[in-house]
């Protein structure tokens, strides 16, 4: 009796730790598929489904297609008959990574419970984890307390509080707003290190940028470093490459919801899933989770003051315009053409990364749900998704030595559509003009009156 007890009690406290052990990748790669056919693309689907494959690009599996790139990451154990079979049928691919484990660790940034900082020693060529970024917060919040509010968004599902800077001059007038939020996927690192990023230039460079130092009168810019804390905590502490939020279903057999098929644009009409073990999992209904309903409670209280709505993801290095539910334009989809291409004309020169400029339903593929289409519902004229580094050689596991100049280019196409923006509602050239003219007409009216 007491052995059986006791290895009741050795398999409770095995159960216990290996809930906090994280997921290993070891051996595991990712595959860059060429499918040709329509006979490829079925063979494919078939294999996804069947092994439950984790598919990078696209994220769907009714998604795949003939002369578009599939990336999939194969577990160790079943890579050497996954690739015979690919021989057997005839389907080019290559490794873009050959193991993903080794990966991970070499991006790994050390034992992350490191001791508190000063705002002036905080490394942005890093990425961080939760509690060190609410720090961060804390302390940008303090420092700049002249230009910059903190206010809280909502809660997530597992009760972390969810805020957002609020950064520009303060008026006596209702200003208008540009948005931008960060870590709605959890494994897209990235995201949030340019958040963290795009902050540290608005709060360093503005006394000297002429551009933000016009914009900061006009504009507040709300921005979310991390809508997604649930999965993100998860993807750090447990699963590096979890995506989704954490909330549970199914009576609790599956976990989490994609955050950006769960918003209230044609929600789960196309392109995402009613099944909740899968990645594109959009939930019980619309803003169903709550950090979606979050945000769609403040912007939508707000929508008439928001001009811009920005949305940062990861990989592809692509600007998204709406919509991905449906193949017709915007009301302004020309000029928001014409604004992305200008902003990944900026965004190359800074280190030569080309950008793919389109509408989601043309550039990817269709799916509903997104924040972006949304917020162009809501009426906001200027939406876009950014996809940032890089096209597949990392994807999700980007090198901590990619943020610097990831941040520097990305800045550059943010700040062309910020300008954009800024001059089209805030154009003192226009306003000039306007009382040249009214001052013009007065005189003649007066040489008329007198003559």
């Amino acid at each position: 009796m007491k052995r059986i007890l006791l290895c009741i009690c050795i398999l409770g406290i095995l159960t216990q730790v290996g809930a906090y052990l994280k997921v290993q990748y070891n051996g595991d790669q990712v595959l860059k598929l060429t499918l040709k056919t329509t006979d490829d693309c079925e063979h494919m689907q078939n294999i996804c489904k069947q092994l439950q494959l984790d598919l990078w690009k696209p994220s769907r599996i009714e998604d795949i297609q003939p002369g578009k790139e599939m990336h999939v990451r194969i577990p160790f154990p079943l890579l050497q008959k996954f690739k015979e079979n690919l021989h057997q049928y005839s389907i080019p691919f290559e490794v873009m990574i050959k193991d993903v484990q080794k990966l991970i660790d070499s991006s790994n940034v050390g034992d992350y419970r490191r001791q508190k900082k000063i705002l002036a020693e905080f490394d942005y060529t890093t990425y961080h984890p939760m509690d060190e970024i609410y720090q961060w917060m804390d302390q940008v919040k303090e420092a700049y307390s002249d230009l910059v509010s903190m206010h809280y968004l909502g809660s997530t599902y597992e009760l972390r509080p969810i805020y957002y800077f609020k950064i520009g001059w303060p008026s006596d007038k209702q200003k208008k707003i540009i948005w931008m939020d960060c870590g709605i996927h959890a494994r897209e690192w990235i995201a949030v290190a340019y958040c963290q990023w795009f902050v540290k230039e608005i709060l360093e460079t503005h006394k000297t940028n002429p551009l933000l130092q016009k914009v900061l009168h006009n504009i507040d810019f709300y921005i979310v470093p991390v809508l997604n804390i649930d999965g993100f905590v998860y993807s750090w502490n447990v699963n590096r490459l979890w995506r989704k939020s954490r909330s549970p279903h199914n009576n609790g057999s599956c976990y989490g919801v994609d955050l950006n098929r769960n918003f209230n644009s044609k929600w789960g009409s196309i392109g995402a899933s009613n099944n909740c073990r899968d990645e594109t999992y959009c939930g019980t209904g619309p803003a169903s989770e709550p950090e979606v309903n979050a945000v769609s409670k403040l912007l939508g209280s707000l929508k008439s003051d928001v001009l811009c709505f920005l949305t940062i993801h990861s990989y592809g290095q692509l600007l998204l315009l709406p919509y991905g539910y449906t193949k017709d334009p915007s009301i302004n989809h020309e000029e928001m053409i014409n604004v992305a291409q200008k902003a990944a004309a900026k965004l190359q020169e800074k280190h030569g990364t080309e950008y793919r400029v389109g509408s989601t339903s043309h550039l990817l593929y269709s799916n509903s749900g997104s924040s972006r289409d949304w917020a162009t519902d809501l009426g906001i004229n200027f939406s876009y998704t950014f996809e940032l580094r890089d096209t597949g050689a990392h994807g999700f596991i980007l090198p901590a030595n990619q943020i610097r100049p990831t941040c520097e280019e990305t800045m550059a196409g943010v700040m062309t559509i910020v300008e954009h923006v800024d001059a089209k509602f805030f154009n003192s050239a226009i306003s000039i003009f306007s009382s040249n003219l009214v001052s013009l007409s007065l005189i003649i009216g007066l040489y008329y009156a007198i003559f």
